[in-house]
């Protein structure tokens, strides 16, 4: 088996995790409109993360108000553009299946978190527009296409403008399982069903469990490696050996995780994530120990650097804290606290 933690144990305080919390709230714009870092741009999937991680640490206002910010920049399609910044500017057309999907994950996360029915009644015709919209895009092999144009125009690897075919991604593909997950759930906790729904997610595992080559070869990258196992597209066999077989290619012992397999870039945001996927199969351990090497990357204020490069330790990007970091060493804690909103949502 691979490496294991010494001992389990919580790799942040509550106090900690609060101060993550803080920080991702005064980078809040007044609209609010979570972007990466101050001044930066927002993605409309890491803006749900980051959304997540003020719900866990007791934030409602602050979510809600980044949940009302999403819907009112909504396409009439029910997607939203990869890109925003001041003022909920577009910055990159593209329209994503997974960015739109995600939604339905922070959507189901806040009303188990709060209770709060008015908050799903408000926020579901915004999930059900969203996924309505992701799924036009499922293939007949059940992967979704990664990204269109606003006219519609599949977006593979060919020159811009030009219809290349669908180009499904493995790790989006593997978010959108968990996005459909939630949709289903909050759908019935407005007590509506959605069948199609359910069989569009079958076919989707199915595709992710069955059909690798129905997806762009990424394999480099440490998102599809831990990402199926996040998003609970394996069984619990496969999942445990997908990450026995890829620990000594990705993660860099007392450090996390790297970004890509051939550099030396060891990120927050993987590391905590890994540490989500292994949480999720029950390898507590091993998810105690990424989590707890992140505490290389945090700040005074609590935030998060968003990467080092070893062996030296230098800041990559020089001097950025990222939003979407501390939102997923939060959202990891809650995880291994068992907090029932986050497990049920990724556990």
């Amino acid at each position: 088996m691979g490496p294991r933690a010494e001992r389990e144990g919580a790799p942040y305080s509550p106090e900690e995790l609060d101060a993550t919390g803080a920080s991702i709230a005064a980078i809040q714009s007044p609209d609010g409109m979570i972007p990466w870092f101050e001044n930066g741009h927002a993605d409309p999937w890491n803006h749900v993360e980051a959304a997540m991680a003020l719900t866990a640490t007791g934030r409602h206002d602050a979510s809600e108000a980044a949940y009302s910010w999403l819907a009112s920049v909504q396409r009439e399609d029910g997607s939203w553009h990869a890109h925003y910044g001041d003022g909920g500017t577009v910055e990159e057309e593209r329209l994503d299946t997974n960015v739109t999907a995600y939604i339905a994950t922070g959507v189901r996360h806040h009303h188990l978190a709060t209770g709060d029915d008015g908050f799903l009644e408000q926020m579901w015709p915004v999930v059900e527009a969203a996924l309505e919209w992701v799924l036009r895009w499922q293939q007949p092999g059940g992967e979704l296409a990664w990204a269109v144009s606003p006219s519609g125009v599949l977006i593979g690897a060919g020159p811009p403008g030009h219809d290349m075919g669908a180009v499904a991604l493995l790790a989006a593909c593997s978010s959108v399982c968990t996005s459909l997950r939630a949709g289903i759930a909050c759908a019935r906790a407005c007590d509506l069903e959605r069948p199609a729904w359910e069989r569009a997610l079958v076919r989707l595992v199915d595709a992710i469990a069955s059909r690798p080559s129905a997806f762009a070869p990424k394999p480099e990258f440490a998102m599809d490696w831990y990402y199926p196992v996040l998003a609970g597209a394996l069984d619990p066999l496969r999942s445990d050996r997908r990450i026995e077989r890829g620990w000594p290619t990705w993660v860099v012992a007392d450090r996390g995780v790297r970004c890509r397999s051939d550099g030396a870039w060891v990120t927050t945001a993987e590391t905590a994530e890994c540490a989500i996927a292994c949480a999720r199969i029950g390898r507590t351990e091993d998810a105690s120990r990424l989590l707890g090497w992140t505490r290389a990357h945090r700040q005074p204020d609590g935030s998060f650097a968003t990467g080092l490069v070893h062996p030296d330790g230098t800041e990559f990007p020089p001097g950025e804290r990222s939003t979407y970091s501390g939102a997923a060493v939060v959202l990891a804690a809650d995880l291994l606290a068992r907090s029932p909103a986050t497990v049920d949502v990724f556990g």
